[in-house]
C-alpha cells in the first residue's frame, strides 16, 4: 500500500512541478530571464519541488486555519447570547456534517487520478485506499492544532479538542461508506464536485441551523453536540470495514473520471454557449453613435441579459435585506445598540462584500468571448488611441453596472444606521454612500485594468496567464484581510475615496502606455 501511495504522490508531484515551471514562464518579469529549456534545468526542478512540498504543507494547515478564523470562531464571536464553548461546538458540529458529504476525499475526480488509473493502469483499489488514507491523515493532522488553539480559547476541555479531529474523520468515513453502499444499489457514482439538488437543500438547512439558532440565542447543549460528534467515532470504524471490503473502485472511478473529462470539454465551450444564448438576436438593435462608441453601444444592448440581469437581481436582494433590517430594528429596539456600533466601525468589512458582488470578471469574460476574441486579430484594434478610447467607454459601462447594487447597499446602510440610533456626525451618512460607490468604482477599474494589461485568455477562452491569477489571488487576500479591520466611518471612508481616485489615475496611465503591447490573444 505504501509503495502505491509513493508512486501516486510522485506522479501528482511531477504534474505540480511542471505546472509551477509553466507558471514561472508566464510571469513577464521572469520570462526574459528564464532559459528556453527551463524543464531540463536541474536547479529549477529542485526549486519547483521545494515549492511543491511547501504548497503541500500549506494545504494541510492554511485551509483549516481560515476555516476556524472565519466560519467557526470568526462568526461565533458575534453570538453573545450563548456560551462560547456551546457556540463553538454547535457551529463545528453542523459544518462538520456538511463537510462530511461535500468533501469526502474519495469521490472527487482529479487529473492525477486519471493519469494513475486510466493511463498508467495502476490498481484502482490500492490507489484509492492509499490516497484516501493520506487524505484522512492530512485532515486529522491539519485540524488538530486548530481545534486545540481555538477550542481552549472557547473554554472547551483539552481532551475534547484532541478528539474533535477524529470525529471529523469519522463523519467522512461514515459518508464514504454510505456512498459506496448506495453505489452497490443504484450503480451511480457520487461526484462530490457536482452536488445534486437535494444535497444543496440539505446544506442550506444545516447552515441555517449552524448560524441561525445561535443568532437568536439558541445552541445545542455542550454535551449534546459532543454526543452527536462522538457517535461518528464507532460509525467511522464501521465505515473503515466497508471502505476496505469494497471491490468495485475501478467502476466508480471510471464513471467519475469520464464525467470529469466530459466537464472539461464542456468548460471549453461553455462561455461561448452561455453567452450566445443570452445575446439578443433582435435585428432592430442599433445605435446612433460612431466609431468605438457605436461598437460598444451595440455590444451593451445585445448583451443586456449577461451584463445587467445579475446586477439588478443583486440590487433587489440588497434592497429587501436592507428593508428587513430596518424593520427589525424598529420592531426590536433592544438590537439597536449592538447594530449601531457595528455599522459605525464595520465599513472596512464591506470591502470584501463589494469584491464578492462586483461584476468585473463576468464583464471582461463577455468582452473577450463575444467581441475581443475576434477583433484582436486586426492590427487597428490595438492602436493606442483606440485602446484608450474603448477602455474609457467600457469603464463607464462597467461602472454603471456595478453602481446600481453599490448605491442600494450604501443607502441601505444609511437606513440601518438611522434606524439603529443614528450618529452624532451627519457627514457619516454621505461618507457611507460615497465610500461604497468608491469601492465599486475601484473594482470596476481594477478588473478592467487587469484585463487590458494581462489579457489572460487564449483562443479557446482558457485562462493562461499566471500573473493574472496571482493578481486575482492577491486581490482576494487584501479584501479578505479588510474583514479584520475596524475603523470609524469618516477615517476609512475618506481614505477609501482618496485611494480610488489615485488608483484611477494610475490605471489610466498604465493602460495608455502598456495596453497596446499587452492587449492580445495569448498563445
Amino acid at each position: 500500500m505504501f509503495k502505491t501511495w509513493k508512486i501516486a504522490y510522485s506522479l501528482k508531484n511531477t504534474y505540480r512541478v511542471n505546472s509551477i515551471l509553466y507558471a514561472l514562464k508566464q510571469i513577464p518579469l521572469l520570462k526574459r530571464l528564464l532559459p528556453e529549456g527551463l524543464y531540463r534545468v536541474r536547479g529549477f526542478k529542485i526549486l519547483a519541488n521545494i515549492l511543491s512540498g511547501l504548497w503541500e504543507l500549506v494545504t494541510v494547515f492554511l485551509g483549516k486555519a481560515l476555516y476556524f478564523l472565519t466560519l467557526v470562531c470568526g462568526i461565533g464571536i458575534l453570538y453573545e447570547k450563548v456560551l462560547p464553548r456551546e457556540a463553538f461546538l454547535h457551529i463545528f458540529l453542523f459544518l462538520t456534517l456538511i463537510g462530511g458529504y461535500m468533501k469526502t476525499g474519495m469521490f472527487g475526480p482529479t487529473r492525477d487520478k486519471y493519469y494513475a488509473m486510466m493511463l498508467l493502469g495502476m490498481d484502482a483499489r490500492r490507489y484509492t485506499l492509499s490516497d484516501y488514507a493520506y487524505t484522512l491523515g492530512k485532515t486529522v493532522v491539519g485540524f488538530l492544532p486548530f481545534t486545540v488553539i481555538f477550542g481552549l480559547a472557547r473554554q472547551v476541555p483539552l481532551w475534547v479538542c484532541l478528539v474533535l479531529p477524529l470525529c471529523v474523520a469519522g463523519v467522512k468515513l461514515t459518508a464514504a461508506a454510505y456512498t459506496l453502499r448506495d453505489y452497490e444499489k443504484r450503480g451511480k457514482a457520487f461526484n462530490e464536485n457536482k452536488l445534486e439538488k437535494h444535497q444543496w437543500i440539505l446544506t442550506v438547512v444545516l447552515l441555517a441551523l449552524a448560524y441561525g439558532l445561535p443568532a437568536v440565542g439558541i445552541a445545542l447543549p455542550f454535551w449534546a453536540s459532543l454526543a452527536v460528534l462522538g457517535i461518528f467515532l464507532p460509525l467511522g470504524l464501521l465505515g473503515i470495514r466497508k471502505v476496505r471490503s469494497f471491490d468495485r473502485y475501478r467502476e466508480v472511478n471510471q464513471q467519475l473520471l469520464f464525467q470529469m473529462l466530459h466537464q472539461m470539454d464542456e468548460a471549453k465551450t461553455a462561455p461561448q454557449m452561455v453567452s450566445r444564448k443570452a445575446i439578443s438576436a433582435d435585428t432592430s438593435v442599433t445605435s446612433h453613435k460612431k466609431g468605438m462608441g457605436y461598437l460598444n453601444e451595440l455590444f451593451i444592448k445585445r448583451h443586456k441579459k449577461i451584463l445587467w440581469r445579475a446586477s439588478v437581481k443583486i440590487a433587489a436582494v440588497c434592497a429587501l435585506l436592507s428593508c428587513g433590517a430596518v424593520a427589525a430594528l424598529l420592531l426590536f429596539p433592544q438590537l439597536r445598540g449592538e447594530v449601531n456600533a457595528l455599522v459605525l466601525t464595520f465599513l472596512p468589512y464591506f470591502t470584501f462584500i463589494m469584491y464578492a458582488l462586483n461584476r468585473g470578471t463576468g464583464f471582461t469574460q463577455a468582452l473577450f468571448v463575444n467581441c475581443d476574441h475576434s477583433l484582436l486579430t486586426y492590427s487597428f484594434y490595438k492602436q493606442p488611441k483606440f485602446v484608450l478610447k474603448l477602455f474609457r467607454i467600457r469603464l463607464w459601462e462597467i461602472m454603471k453596472i456595478n453602481a446600481l447594487p453599490a448605491a442600494v447597499i450604501g443607502l441601505g446602510l444609511c437606513g440601518v444606521l438611522w434606524a439603529s440610533g443614528g450618529t452624532e456626525n451627519p457627514l457619516d451618512y454621505g461618507v457611507l454612500v460615497v465610500s461604497i460607490l468608491a469601492m465599486s468604482l475601484f473594482f470596476s477599474i481594477h478588473y478592467l485594468t487587469l484585463y487590458y494589461l494581462l489579457q489572460p485568455y487564449n483562443a479557446g477562452t482558457e485562462v493562461k496567464s499566471a500573473t493574472y491569477q496571482i493578481a486575482m489571488f492577491a486581490t482576494y487576500l487584501v479584501c479578505y484581510s479588510m474583514m479584520q479591520v475596524r475603523l470609524p466611518i469618516p477615517v476609512f471612508g475618506l481614505a477609501c475615496i482618496a485611494f480610488c481616485v489615485v488608483y484611477s489615475l494610475v490605471a489610466s496611465i498604465l493602460v495608455y502606455r502598456l495596453a497596446p503591447k499587452t492587449f492580445r490573444i495569448r498563445p
